[in-house]
């Protein structure tokens, strides 16, 4: 990695800034006005951006941080003091004309800080996995390896990290295989089991939680990984007083031919060649308040949109938090199955 893949310059739009996030995959870029230094523009920027609605193709400039960390090249050796001091992900370094010669890293060893979201998670992990046969009619869907471990293991080590310590499995397709291989394992948190005698959709099964869960909690599907601080979706969601919050990621969908408009007398009223959708899709993965536990229908099948809505619709808060698309891996589908194990090869 180069210093030039962290520069932006002030005048490109926020989507091209969200692409080039993904690249560096350190959550922050240096914004440069005629090649020098004069900001910053972070995941966090662009969040608050997109809550506030704000347009996608808006310049860099309208939401960057013209009061931005960087420390002089004479200053280099005050780096990892700084950097633990204001939680900087990474730091620019400068010489006397403010243009940066060197980008100081965060080392996630000596300067990370504890994590303590000691709340419980909640996984879907009864569902038959139909779009992964024939591999699922071998093994149930958490148990799918994805390097050496489950993608459920994945999950929950990745939850544990940031203070997790109380895991519920919805089970039901081959839930005795599940049982048997988590029991077998070491690990450093508890795993609880309930069992559909029924499926009960993506939010029905919930309602076998009844008195067992008691506190905010996550519900994630067991086949994702979302690459970003949870703790910090968690004080979003507490923050704004939600219900529920919905992690979203932003989804590009090229087109790869014309587009034809027609209008009503059936002529071409515009041409738009190879157009590039943007949208915001669920993940799912969700921050929850217990109260949606309590208030299911037991033994009810029911998915969990369906819940949003019924809230929604009874003036309920419901919120989003939005992620970049390289931050959400699925494993859904053979081809993002093997994404994913790109993906995490690289990081071990």
């Amino acid at each position: 990695m180069d210093v030039v893949d962290f520069l932006i310059d002030e005048e490109v739009t926020v989507l091209n800034a969200m692409e080039q996030l993904d690249k560096v995959a350190k959550k922050v870029l240096f914004v440069i006005n005629e090649g020098r230094f004069v900001a910053t523009v972070t995941d966090g920027d662009i969040r608050r951006w997109i809550l506030r609605k704000g347009n996608l193709d808006a310049k860099v400039k309208e939401i960057a941080n013209y009061n931005p960390k960087f420390l002089y090249a004479e200053e280099k050796a005050k780096a990892k003091e700084y950097m633990k001091k204001y939680s900087v992900e990474a730091l620019p370094i400068l010489d006397k004309e403010r243009n940066i010669v060197s980008v100081i890293l965060w080392n996630d060893e000596q300067i990370e800080s504890k994590k303590n979201l000691d709340i419980p998670v909640v996984i879907m992990a009864g569902g038959q996995g139909t779009r992964l046969h024939p591999y699922t009619k071998i093994l149930p869907k958490p148990l799918i390896p994805i390097g050496e471990i489950p993608i459920a293991e994945h999950i929950m080590n990745r939850f544990n990290k940031f203070g997790c310590k109380e895991f519920y499995l919805i089970l039901n397709h081959k839930k005795n295989t599940v049982k048997a291989y988590f029991s077998d394992i070491e690990k450093s948190y508890s795993v609880n089991y309930v069992e559909e005698e029924k499926p009960l959709g993506t939010g029905g099964g919930l309602g076998l939680l009844k008195g067992k869960i008691v506190s905010t909690f996550i519900l994630s599907n067991c086949d994702i990984l979302i690459e970003e601080d949870y703790e910090k979706i968690y004080k979003y969601h507490k923050k704004m007083n939600n219900l529920i919050t919905m992690v979203c990621s932003l989804k590009n969908i090229k087109i790869p031919y014309g587009v034809i408009e027609i209008n009503d007398k059936g002529e071409i009223e515009n041409i738009k060649e190879k157009p590039e959708l943007v949208y915001f899709v669920n993940t799912g993965m969700y921050f929850a308040e217990p109260k949606i536990i309590e208030e299911l229908e037991e033994n009810r099948s029911v998915e969990f949109p369906d819940i949003i809505k019924k809230y929604k619709s009874k003036g309920e808060r419901i919120g989003v938090y939005p992620i970049s698309e390289n931050s959400w891996m699925d494993m859904g589908q053979f081809d993002e199955m093997e994404k994913m194990k790109r993906r995490l090869e690289k990081d071990e």
